[in-house]
């Protein structure tokens, strides 16, 4: 109703005013439901939704606050957005903004949240619902084909048998859907084959095949998935029919070739067993590497022993007892010594000879015999005439006097595959106590390396760096104790014996002596002594441990029940299973290795034995052994090289001055391998040359200077370095009149700075003379020898500071004295007259000497004439070189012959053609 009173535009303002103060009021929030299950075709764009996506708002009818403007979906990536199909009904729509792949993403999660129009058209104090969880199923379509996983596949079949199962062919589909992804069934399209497929792809055949008919049947299969849709390509299978089958191992190689550097080695990758479907409970088979034949019994570091105690961190102290034989070691002198390819020393005890160590070569101390070491290698040959194990052979055998006067003996002997130590602590009073091991390794005719420690009452035994215990301990009783007399034999045992000497015609008498006994047959090397303990484990290990050797590393996937057993030789590998499957793939993971950087090459046999048995625990199956060789290849010899200067020159005070002239003070080590030609006839990639580094792999352990010519008078000629600075580094010095000889592994920036500091000293009143040294480096215990390196000391006389002219005449001088008598090679004697060089006197007789020549020209024009008929090679030659040489006229050096001198003085020309040719070696050396 209408206000009387007011007039009609005011209402109409009223009215609008009213209407919108109703429309602000957005007091609801939208409302969508929790969550929405969607699908979508791959070739359609639309989501299909259900509940279908409403939002609706309480303040509805109002216009904006109760009308719903629009969707947001949140989540990053998502391929989906959402639209508005009715403002007032709230009505939406999920849709894919490109094509979606079901293969890429088959499902797809994402929330959603509805809001209103807000106050206004402008969506002020709009308001958003909760937010809903959507998930998107894209439905697949068949739009791939099977594919085949091979394109031919093959098997092979015995002939006469029938197969449940000669194989199975595969193909698979790249389709999201288990409808159209899987394979529904195989159909083989080669018309009549004796072959059959089901719907798994398992191939059988439906007669038995020979091997008279076709040895290899193929044949074409196709596959189909669920849609029935057929394979793109189909798929050959050849099957191979095969004679019956024989139980063998498969897929390995005769021969194996090792390259140095590169690791392990699996000696049969791609082996297995053919069991020809046998039935069977339990293989065992034994892989055997043979490395007898390789240095002593396998390859172990080429260091001299001296060398690797000191790289392995052994106590020092040894005492070689079979050394190489010299006048201060001559008990050697008569033992045969046999060739190794490890450069060691062997020597030979053929059963009916041994040696004594001279006393003085004994170590000292008291209470020798309760406290050592014995160290040694062994290769027990066994006697002939088939004796062999039935007599005691004695290796060593030693009584010594101790500190109190009392004396001490131990015996250390074999017998058949038997090792003994026989003790006797005090030969006056306690009783002999015999230590004895029985073990394989003493008649097996291979080399092997013992330990002996003898801490009494405890002796250990090491053998190849394994520890073994005694395997009995006894008493020997009342024994004869032996002559006491300090005295160590080795390769037999002194014996008493009674001989009848005859004292006059009728009578006799039996005197008790001593001869040699129980002698050893087989090879002997390294045998030392030492006073103390024997080293850690892990000491003897890197002494004596082979370097090469097989190896079992993928203990993680070995089988069920399957066992793996190395002998500490690592020699021999023994496996044990009941799968032939599974014994296969440990057999594939067997392995060769050879630590050496540089190893021995060659041959090395190896065997493989295998026994079958059935679950009746008898033989069922034979299956042959296995022969082949593994060939180490020869490995990438390093090559050491010396560069310096040639020759030196210096003055006299510096030879005779407290320190002397350094001889290589620019020395040059440099290290690098050579690359042999492969056998595929292809260079190998070189490797950078290794100058100076400070691994082992380029280490050197002995260089030696030595004097060309005479050698050095030691009483005023010396050879000298830093001694303190070669002890602190391991290394080792001996100096002799004819060489200095530096060893011990050390790196070869160690031995460039020792070298460098070498010098040669003379004193005060020896004549000097221009020396010649030679230096070479060796590794390897000799394996690897460097070139030799020559260099030349010249001396100086007459040399002034302040007179430059002096010096390049006193230089030129010196290379006036290389040409040395040859009496005197090596080394050449300066002359030590300073007024030879001094220019000023020579010019004094040259201007005396024209002079008197022009004034006798006439006169002696008979006499020249005969002195070239007489001369008349020498006198051409003099004067060539005076035409060559303009030099040698303006200098101080040119010497003039009066031709009226008698020629009985022709020592002057002599004299002057040797100065000339003298002159011409400079400019030769110069061009």
């Amino acid at each position: 109703m209408l206000h009387r009173g007011l007039p009609l535009p005011v209402l109409l303002i009223s009215a609008l005013l009213h209407c919108a103060a109703s429309n602000k009021a957005n007091k609801h929030k939208p409302w969508i439901e929790a969550q929405y299950q969607g699908i979508i075709m791959e070739n359609d764009h639309t989501v299909l939704l259900n509940p279908p996506l409403f939002a609706l708002d309480k303040d509805a009818p109002l216009r904006y606050a109760g009308e719903i403007c629009g969707f947001r979906i949140h989540g990053s990536g998502s391929p989906f957005e959402a639209v508005v199909l009715d403002r007032t009904t709230g009505e939406g729509l999920i849709r894919a903004k490109g094509p979606v792949d079901c293969e890429a993403q088959r499902e797809h999660t994402f929330t959603i949240q509805a809001h209103d129009c807000g106050e206004g058209p402008d969506g002020v104090n709009s308001k958003k619902s909760h937010k809903a969880t959507v998930h998107v199923r894209v439905n697949d379509v068949n739009e791939f084909a099977p594919v085949f996983r091979e394109r031919v596949f093959r098997a092979s079949v015995t002939e006469g048998r029938m197969y449940e199962r000669v194989l199975r062919v595969q193909a698979w589909d790249q389709d999201c859907s288990p409808q159209y992804s899987q394979v529904c069934f195989y159909q083989i399209l080669t018309p009549n084959v004796p072959f059959t497929i089901d719907n798994d792809g398992y191939i059988k055949n439906t007669q038995p095949l020979q091997v008279s008919g076709e040895k290899l049947i193929r044949f074409t299969v196709t596959a189909y998935d669920c849609g029935k849709k057929r394979a793109a390509e189909d798929a050959e299978v050849e099957i191979q029919v095969k004679p019956t089958c024989k139980p063998s191992w498969k897929g390995w190689n005769k021969r194996i070739e090792y390259v140095p550097g590169s690791g392990s080695l699996a000696l049969f990758p791609n082996i297995h067993l053919e069991t020809c479907d046998e039935p069977m409970g339990n293989i065992q088979a034994t892989v055997e590497i043979q490395t007898s034949h390789i240095a002593k019994g396998c390859d172990r570091d080429n260091y001299s022993e001296k060398a690797l105690r000191k790289l392995c961190g052994a106590a020092p102290g040894d005492v070689e007892l079979l050394p190489f034989s010299s006048p201060l070691h001559n008990w050697t002198h008569s033992l045969p010594v046999q060739d190794t390819q490890d450069s060691s020393l062997v020597f030979w005890f053929n059963g009916s000879q041994s040696v004594e160590v001279a006393p003085g070569h004994l170590p000292a101390g008291g209470r020798t015999a309760d406290h050592l070491t014995l160290s040694f290698w062994l290769k027990h040959g066994g006697r002939s005439g088939g004796r062999s194990g039935k007599e005691e052979e004695v290796l060593l055998c030693n009584t010594v006097q101790n500190g109190d006067g009392s004396f001490s003996h131990y015996t250390l002997a074999v017998h058949g595959c038997r090792i003994s130590f026989l003790y006797w602590s005090l030969l006056e009073s306690a009783r002999p106590v015999k230590f004895l091991w029985k073990l394989e390794q003493v008649c097996d005719v291979e080399w092997h390396h013992y330990a002996l420690s003898l801490e009494f009452p405890t002796v250990s035994l090491y053998v190849d760096g394994v520890t073994y215990d005694p395997a009995l301990i006894h008493d020997n009783g009342a024994l004869p104790p032996p002559r006491r007399q300090a005295r160590l034999m080795i390769g037999g045992c002194w014996e008493e014996e009674k001989v009848s000497v005859k004292v006059d015609d009728n009578e006799t008498t039996r005197v008790t002596g001593t001869v040699p006994g129980r002698f050893l047959r087989g090879y002997m090397s390294g045998l030392t002594l030492r006073l103390g303990p024997v080293d850690s484990r892990e000491v003897i290990e890197c002494l004596y441990s082979c370097k090469e050797g097989l190896q079992f590393t993928d203990f993680d996937n070995l089988g069920k029940g399957m066992k793996v057993h190395v002998n500490p030789a690592q020699s021999q590998l023994s496996l044990e299973g009941d799968d032939a499957q599974s014994f296969s793939r440990a057999l594939q993971h067997v392995e060769y290795l050879n630590s050496l950087q540089f190893p021995t090459p060659g041959v090395r046999p190896l065997k493989l034995q295998t026994i079958v048995k059935c679950p009746s625990d008898e033989g069922c199956l034979t299956v042959p052994d296995l022969e082949g060789y593994l060939v180490v290849l020869q490995p990438d010899a390093p090559q050491v090289q010396l560069s310096g200067a040639p020759r030196s020159a210096h003055p006299i005070s510096d030879f005779q001055g407290p320190l002397g002239v350094p001889l290589f003070p620019d020395l040059k080590i440099t290290c690098s391998v050579s690359h042999p030609i492969s056998s595929n006839k292809q260079e190998r990639a070189p490797r950078a040359d290794m100058q100076s580094s400070d691994g082992i792999e380029c280490s050197l352990e002995k260089c030696e200077v030595g004097v060309v010519g005479e050698d050095l008078n030691m009483e005023y000629e010396s050879l000298s370095v830093d001694v303190s600075s070669t002890w602190q580094r391991g290394l080792e010095m001996e100096n002799s009149s004819r060489s200095l000889k530096i060893t011990g592994v050390q790196s070869v920036a160690v031995y460039e700075d020792i070298l460098r500091s070498l010098t040669y000293r003379t004193v005060a009143r020896a004549a000097l003379y221009a020396r010649k040294f030679h230096v070479s480096c060796s590794e390897m215990n000799g394996r690897y020898i460097s070139n030799q390196l020559y260099t030349e000391v010249d001396v100086l006389h007459g040399i002034h500071a302040g007179s430059p002219n002096h010096v390049l005449s006193a230089q030129q001088f010196v290379h006036s004295a290389h040409q040395a008598p040859a009496e005197l090679s090596g080394h050449t004697l300066v002359n030590t007259n300073p007024s030879s060089v001094f220019p000023g006197v020579a010019m004094v007789i040259i201007i005396v000497c024209i002079g008197f020549l022009a004034l006798i020209v006439t006169l002696g024009l008979s006499r020249i004439h005969s002195v070239r008929q007489r001369d008349g090679v020498e006198e051409p030659e003099l004067e060539a070189a005076t035409q060559r040489d303009t030099f040698w006229e303006d200098s101080a050096m040119t010497v003039t012959v009066n031709p009226m001198e008698s020629l009985q003085s022709r020592g002057l020309v002599s004299a002057q053609k040797e100065s000339v040719s003298e002159r011409r070696e400079p400019n030769e050396e110069s061009g």
